[in-house]
């Protein structure tokens, strides 16, 4: 899925920082399946009641339990222009969400794991009152809990490029080189067109969203996807497309806000991106 900030990414279908919490994973994370082998990644499809998603990055708790991010509008029940999180319906936590490999519009796809719904930035800004407007607008981060029995399939390095290599600290200047690997399903598998390198262009005054072009923009079906900065840091997660000023580009929410507001919020002790196995390669 995804808003066009005009409305959202979404599938086919419909300020706090991270000052002082970790960025790395915590001791009691599993091992990792070879990056050459592992089936449920960052850029896999995540189908939540029909509607298609990319996943961002991986992440980990104190307990050892693993979870995939994607937009929070993925499980989202309104329409694709609805992108006020503190407004709009989503689905409960505990909801089934597939990862799944060559879905499109003519074929579901092979389902590759399972996991549920264990935290959306929406639900928690619903049930906090949240009512800082850009917040409400650009929040957009969503968790599943991958299923014990999937676990064994899971490597947190992103396609293509490798990393992350950490969370990003702060924002992005413009002009800043970005990467991205998307998985709509609108593709039919030309996955030549998911790997994206683009520039930063602007960000939002508070900091919650930064506009990026790449060559080829996020489509429906992107959603969710993380973005890399020019280091290889986790920078952000794709949300918006715009339609206007400036046609093509996507907005992307700040990463290291987003999982801010899920550790005061979410009740999940210890939450922390988990670093890539694959070292980062930027594209020059």
């Amino acid at each position: 899925m995804l808003a066009t900030a005009a409305a959202v990414i979404g599938g086919v279908s419909s300020a706090a920082r991270a000052d002082a919490a970790p960025d790395a994973a915590p001791a009691a994370a599993p091992t990792w399946a070879d990056a050459d082998s592992a089936t449920i990644t960052p850029g896999v499809q995540m189908y939540t009641e029909g509607a298609q998603c990319t996943a961002n990055f991986v992440y980990t708790d104190a307990a050892g339990d693993v979870y995939v991010g994607y937009a929070a509008h993925c499980a989202g029940t309104g329409s694709s222009t609805d992108t006020d999180g503190c407004s709009t319906a989503s689905l409960p936590l505990g909801t089934p969400v597939e990862f799944v490999s060559g879905g499109s519009l003519v074929t579901s796809g092979e389902t590759l794991g399972t996991g549920t719904l264990a935290y959306s930035s929406w639900l928690a800004m619903a049930d906090a009152g949240e009512d800082d407007p850009e917040t409400c607008a650009y929040n957009d981060l969503a968790l599943v809990r991958v299923d014990p029995a999937s676990v064994a399939d899971v490597n947190p390095s992103v396609p293509f490029f490798g990393g992350p290599t950490a969370l990003a600290s702060g924002g992005a200047d413009a002009g800043e080189q970005v990467s991205s690997y998307g998985n709509s399903s609108l593709r039919a598998g030309a996955s030549a067109l998911s790997p994206k390198v683009g520039t930063v262009l602007a960000s939002t005054d508070g900091g919650w969203s930064h506009t990026v072009y790449t060559v080829t923009p996020g489509i429906p079906g992107d959603s969710g996807s993380g973005f890399l900065d020019a280091d290889g840091a986790a920078l952000g997660t794709l949300s918006t497309v715009a339609l206007a000023p400036l046609a093509g580009s996507n907005g992307i929410g700040n990463l290291s806000h987003e999982l801010a507001y899920a550790r005061q919020h979410a009740g999940i002790a210890g939450l922390a991106l988990v670093p890539g196995t694959e070292p980062f390669t930027p594209v020059l």
